[in-house]
């Protein structure tokens, strides 16, 4: 059915666009931009903040553009002295309930409300309330809430329940007492937070950020009796570059290899060669699952949010995840048993610093499930994207003119099928590329799975094997996740192998990843440009399937025996419990 058209006028220029556009859409479609600050596109479209206001011919007072629908021959006027007077006194209201130590604050180069009061010309705050005191919660192992700087935008709110289901934050009380919190204002680390971080991306202020551990990698790298090693995940090279003012999707894996060594790290791998041994693993265990009558459908346990999720809500499925442990723990583990033994060097010595797309890798570091034989914890610091560059930034290097570098060769190689990670989707095609070609024991062209890639919620698959027909699923965000386990449970949906990550469109959307104003991220499916990016390295890779990686064979062969074996089971998987929803003690 063809879509009907409407034709309006926006500040006397013609514009014509689908019905049930709104006025700020359309306004935009004519090369206009409209201020706002509580609007997230497909997040939160509620009209609150009432920034975006607008006059329309014929309406009785200003109306919130945002949510307020185009008809037929209307008139708008987005400019005029009413509009420009009523935004910016709803922004010097705002602001005098807001703490304004802008120099120090975490968001300091990326605050949509600073960048709002420069565009609005807020020059004095005839309001402002210097009384304001820090009101921090940090009671969780990877987010520090504000609510001195918190405007009451809801975005949090709408994320952490739309998009992620377990909806621990609201507005608590009410009239000049609303404040965004936990149920009856219990601590963050006292409910069934998953730390995925989607609320930190969605926050428009300083009003949350991540814990920052930087303080403790300057701390190791400072210490002459320490060994550090970093490591940063698939999806950070395709990120990192956009807060250095980078075009979204800039692939800089080589830059950021030569900043992590000017930085001092001892050695700089790949966390990408750990999601090799992640594959191998899962597709071995998954293959053995098949075979033997194992738990079905089986389900990848890379995601820590989205395991902490399972754990909570869905505690009778734990049999159904695979025992793998993520690729970051992956990756501690063979430092700190492979590479410290070949190196000569007492893992205790060692200290294992991950780069990471997600703060929920905060949480995943300091479980006690994943100590090691030997006593170690496999990755002793987790950082986010950010989190890097703010080292970089602190250490006067100049990103842009940074040459290429090289991962050390040990645990630094990578395939096709390891970088694909970073994406919704990604590890199922990589697990497939493997698990197809050890069941036929032919090779398989084409490689790309493309049923399985793009960026909608739920992508499903059939795949005839010899012998067996394997039902796939690969869905991304905890709304999605609930959504299919639901269909699991009351038999209406039917996988052998499933994959599932916390985040909306997987780790190149994690809660570490460089923050985007509502602006690009309501206009601009940064998702898909980062994931493209990681699709063009697949593809451009000699060696793209994860069996075939040469220093994974080695590994197997020299060290771990074979993929499912003895030793790699005593390293490389875990067990995961049922966790309470609701905890009296302040401890994840």
């Amino acid at each position: 059915m063809e879509q009907k058209m409407v034709t309006l006028k926006i500040n006397d220029i013609p514009v014509t666009v689908p019905e049930g556009t709104t006025v700020l859409e359309a306004a935009r479609n004519a090369g206009i931009k409209i201020p706002s600050l509580c609007f997230l596109k497909g997040v939160n479209e509620i009209g609150a903040c009432r920034i975006c206001v607008v006059e329309v011919k014929g309406a009785k007072s200003l109306v919130a553009s945002c949510v307020y629908p185009v008809s037929e021959g209307m008139e708008v006027q987005t400019n005029t002295e009413r509009v420009r007077h009523s935004r910016q006194l709803t922004l010097e209201l705002i602001l005098s309930n807001h703490r304004m130590d802008c120099l120090t604050c975490a968001r300091n180069a990326h605050c949509e409300l600073r960048e709002l009061a420069a565009e609005l010309g807020i020059d004095a705050v005839r309001y402002a309330n210097d009384e304001l005191l820090p009101r921090i919660e940090d009671s969780a192992p990877h987010l520090v809430r504000d609510n001195s700087k918190c405007v009451l935008c809801r975005r949090c709110t709408a994320v952490c329940r739309k998009y992620q289901e377990v909806g621990v934050i609201g507005p608590n009380d009410r009239g000049f007492s609303t404040h965004i919190g936990c149920a009856f204002d219990r601590d963050l680390s006292e409910v069934d937070c998953v730390s995925c971080g989607q609320c930190i991306v969605a926050c428009p202020t300083g009003a949350l950020s991540e814990k920052d551990d930087t303080a403790k990698v300057w701390a190791a790298l400072n210490d002459p009796a320490k060994h550090v090693v970093v490591g940063p995940a698939p999806s950070v090279r395709v990120t990192l570059g956009e807060c250095f003012k980078m075009p979204i999707g800039t692939n800089v894996e080589g830059k950021m290899v030569s900043a992590l060594r000017r930085l001092g790290f001892d050695k700089v791998f790949d966390v990408d060669n750990a999601a090799d041994f992640t594959i191998m693993e899962e597709g071995t265990e998954f293959l053995a699952r098949m075979k033997e009558g194992g738990v079905l459908p089986m389900i990848t346990s890379c995601s820590p949010g989205w395991i902490r999720y399972c754990e909570q809500h869905y505690p009778d499925l734990l049999p159904n995840l695979s025992t793998c442990k993520s690729p970051q723990q992956m990756f501690g583990a063979l430092v700190k048993s492979y590479y410290a033994e070949k190196a000569g060097i007492d893992p205790k010595d060692i200290v294992v610093v991950s780069v990471m797309p997600c703060t929920a890798k905060k949480y995943e570091v300091q479980r006690e499930e994943q100590r090691m034989a030997n006593g170690c914890m496999p990755v002793d610091i987790s950082i986010t994207t950010r989190e890097l560059a703010r080292m970089i930034q602190r250490a006067g290097i100049l990103f842009d003119h940074l040459p290429e570098g090289q991962f050390d060769p040990m645990l630094g190689l990578s395939t096709g099928a390891s970088v694909i990670f970073g994406a919704s989707g990604g590890v199922m095609e990589a697990a497939l590329r493997t698990v197809v070609e050890v069941v036929t024991g032919g090779e398989m062209k084409p490689l790309e799975f493309h049923e399985v890639r793009g960026m909608e919620g739920i992508k499903e698959a059939v795949y005839e094997l010899p012998g067996r027909t394997v039902r796939v699923c690969a869905a991304s965000g905890l709304h999605n996740a609930k959504t299919v386990l639901d269909g699991v449970k009351n038999g209406t949906l039917h996988y052998d192998f499933i994959e599932f990550m916390a985040c909306p469109g997987g780790c190149i959307n994690g809660g570490g990843q460089p923050l985007q104003s509502a602006e690009v991220r309501s206009f601009t499916d940064i998702k898909a440009l980062r994931a493209a990016a990681l699709y063009r390295q697949d593809e451009a890779m000699p060696i793209r399937k994860s069996h075939e990686n040469p220093v994974l064979q080695a590994v197997y062969q020299d060290y771990l025996g074979e993929p499912g074996g003895h030793r790699a089971h005593e390293l490389l998987h875990c067990t995961y419990v049922p966790q309470k929803r609701y905890r009296t003690e302040n401890k994840f």
